[in-house]
């Protein structure tokens, strides 16, 4: 498939996702919180593990979610199977 000629942006897939396929971000965003606080253990952590994702944490908002099998060089936050896998 050919490139195309203009960039798309993450706010205009967030609002196709939202309006043309119907996905209902808000029930989205609460699933992610509550996963986060089902695994959070306290409040120094800055990632969740959970389904073989970690959801990192940048002053109590999930900022991001990559595979577990990543390391963030950053934090030396490895994840990894873990304890919590949970596909909720």
């Amino acid at each position: 498939m050919k490139k195309p000629r203009h960039r798309v942006s993450d706010h205009a897939v967030l609002r196709y996702l939202q309006r043309v396929q119907g996905v209902d971000i808000e029930a989205l965003r609460r699933r992610i919180g509550h996963i986060v606080d089902r695994h959070r253990e306290h409040d120094g952590t800055s990632g969740v593990i959970s389904g073989g994702f970690v959801y990192k944490l940048q002053g109590g908002v999930v900022a991001t979610i990559i595979p577990a099998s990543r390391q963030n060089r950053r934090s030396g936050f490895k994840g990894g199977n873990g304890p919590c896998n949970d596909r909720s």
